[in-house]
């Protein structure tokens, strides 16, 4: 029941982060439709449309963080994070389990420490009021609260990885690089 909440959770991730890339193309396609609608009433002598989206790259650039960061969990259980897997290949698969263990409990920590040093940033934002520097002054808390739930669905599933290590198993990105082997998936 639990792994079944978890791999949702993780899934939700991926989906927010989708939507978050399909926003940002729907936004830059209204952007760039709306300079060819100008363009081609100036053609025809007629005053331009003026379609455009207000800091449009502000906007591009707060939904991509949020791509990046919502999908953080779901890519480390896929073996998406780039990783240099040179050691742990060439060793016996408990020493290569111990190596992901070490390195997951490192992690832990570091996950740690960006959420709450990004939890932080949200919070002041929140408090003080900080808007972004664009045109459309938009509350700063807002991306970075994305960000601050993006860590904490990674450190979950870090945590989740670090345990099921600790219970003797294999965690997901090493099941995952045992699948890619011999494939070719461009990596």
């Amino acid at each position: 029941m639990i792994r079944r909440l978890l791999d949702r959770l993780y899934d939700a991730g991926f989906v927010l982060a989708a939507l978050a890339l399909v926003a940002i193309a729907v936004l830059v396609l209204v952007q760039v439709t709306g300079r060819v609608i100008d363009k081609a009433m100036l053609a025809i002598g007629q005053e331009p449309v003026g379609i455009a989206i207000t800091s449009l790259s502000e906007f591009g650039g707060f939904l991509f963080v949020g791509a990046v960061f919502m999908a953080l969990a779901g890519t480390l259980r896929a073996a998406g994070h780039v990783r240099v897997t040179m050691l742990t290949q060439s060793v016996s698969s408990d020493l290569r389990r111990a190596l992901a263990g070490l390195v997951l409990l490192v992690a832990l920590g570091l996950g740690a420490f960006a959420l709450y040093s990004t939890g932080v940033q949200a919070w002041d934002s929140w408090t003080f009021n900080a808007v972004s520097f664009g045109m459309a002054k938009f509350p700063l808390w807002i991306p970075q609260g994305v960000m601050v739930l993006g860590l904490v669905i990674f450190w979950i599933a870090v945590l989740d990885e670090t345990f099921v290590v600790l219970r003797g198993g294999d965690p997901a990105f090493l099941r995952a690089e045992a699948e890619k082997q011999g494939k070719t998936d461009g990596h």
